[in-house]
């Protein structure tokens, strides 16, 4: 199958489920496609004589797509790149300790709880996992996806404290998971050994490095947009700092997502005092909510349909199962440890842990990173228990988030930081972040 055969397929598929959806189902776009897409997958799976010769075609249609590729070298730069052009970096500074607390120790924190737990868990049931390969599940699944994470929140009715300190997470700590994935997988797969100073060397390099090339990178299309009064150019302008920026920051080993998220803060917001006209930023803002519409939809879509590439072993999917809870622990664990510290070991919120933790959705990424793994048994172990936590988190997790936000709302007598004059005045001077009470 050609490439133009397969993004034909994946493109009508995605419009016919967006009609489906927005028709009937009326759900998150991310979670009513990909539960259009999954049941898909289990028709297809049932024992129909025409489904006999369907499945093939949709097997060959999924082995001609390097899920890894496609996404971590290709749509994550746009994605990442839309969903920071319309974040308020001005939020973002407010709640810059905790969202650095998240995305650093947070993300360690939750890699070795979730390896130690996948460990014992597979060794229960006869699996003779390696640790160093629990840990790279760890690394894979302990972030939050932003592609996931900025589209269910869109409708979870979250307050603008709360929404930024998830939103920021999700942008930021898949570069950081990305960088330690990558440690643990040149240790694991290529047996090299790797010192401590290497691996923070090597974490300064990417992130740092990333932070600082993203300066550079959306300073540039800055320059160049305050030049010129022309929206087509603009959008020509941005989609060359997602792709170029993005495939320039892998070449030179720094971080691509970080890159991406930085230059897209840059000119969503310095974009807008003044560089672009209201013209220029209407339709900038309009095609990239295009742009990441699409990319959602299709991604989705392919999460969904990925299901007929799994090892359906029965003792994969209670892993899988058995992992679920697990690593909502594990979350909630490397959430409310890390912030309670911060927070000079003051009580955090058990509601806030709550809303943190079940807001920590996965997605895409995760997956992504699962399938780069060596082919063998345990492969697909991780491919399938992974599978199980990014369908679980999206369907029952994104459906369930925004009932949460409201219960907790109305079991309070201010929302997340923002229901008082005088709570966003505490959280504005201490640039703090969880508030004692949702």
């Amino acid at each position: 199958m050609n490439l133009f055969d397969i993004i034909a397929v994946l493109i009508s598929l995605s419009a016919v489920f967006s009609w489906v959806n927005a028709r009937f189902l009326k759900l998150p776009t991310a979670i009513g496609l990909m539960m259009l897409a999954l049941g898909l997958s289990l028709t297809l799976l049932l024992p129909l004589p025409l489904n006999e010769y369907i499945a093939v075609d949709a097997r060959k249609l999924l082995s001609s797509v390097d899920f890894n590729a496609t996404l971590l070298h290709g749509m994550l730069s746009f994605l990442l790149f839309a969903g920071a052009l319309h974040v308020n970096i001005h939020d973002l500074a407010q709640h810059r300790n905790s969202i650095a607390t998240l995305t650093t120790i947070g993300v360690l924190l939750a890699t070795l709880m979730i390896g130690l737990m996948a460990y014992v868990v597979f060794l229960l049931l006869g699996f003779d996992v390696p640790f160093l390969y629990c840990l790279l599940l760890g690394a894979l699944i302990s972030p939050t996806d932003p592609i996931a994470v900025l589209g269910v929140l869109k409708s979870a009715g979250a307050s603008k404290s709360l929404e930024t300190k998830i939103t920021g997470e999700s942008l930021f700590n898949d570069g950081i998971a990305v960088v330690l994935f990558m440690v643990l997988f040149h240790i694991t797969v290529g047996g090299q050994t790797v010192s401590l100073g290497h691996v923070l060397a090597l974490f300064a390099q990417e992130a740092i490095g990333g932070v600082l090339f993203g300066l550079i990178v959306g300073q540039i299309a800055l320059e160049m947009l305050k030049r010129i009064d022309n929206y087509q150019v603009g959008m020509l302008i941005t989609l060359a700092v997602a792709s170029g920026g993005y495939a320039l920051a892998e070449h030179i080993h720094l971080s691509a997502p970080i890159t991406v998220v930085i230059a897209g803060l840059m000119i969503g917001n310095k974009g807008r005092r003044g560089i672009m006209s209201a013209k220029t930023q209407e339709h900038l803002d309009e095609f990239w909510e295009l742009i990441d519409e699409s990319l959602n939809s299709i991604l989705f879509v392919l999460i969904g349909l990925e299901m007929l590439a799994l090892t359906l072993h029965k003792h994969f999917l209670l892993a899988g199962a058995l992992m679920i809870p697990l690593v909502l622990l594990a979350r909630a664990l490397s959430v409310g440890m890390p912030l309670g510290i911060y927070r000079g070991f003051r009580n955090v919120s058990p509601s806030t842990v709550a809303v943190l933790t079940w807001g920590g959705i996965r997605g895409g990424i995760s997956v992504a990173l699962a399938l780069s793994l060596p082919p063998g048994a345990t492969r697909d172990l991780i491919v399938t228990v992974t599978y199980i936590i990014v369908v679980f988190s999206i369907m029952v997790q994104g459906l369930t988030l925004a009932p949460l936000i409201r219960a907790f709302n109305q079991s309070t007598n201010r929302e997340f930081g923002r229901a008082t004059p005088d709570s966003d005045a505490a959280e504005a001077d201490t640039a703090t972040d969880v508030p004692q009470h949702v």
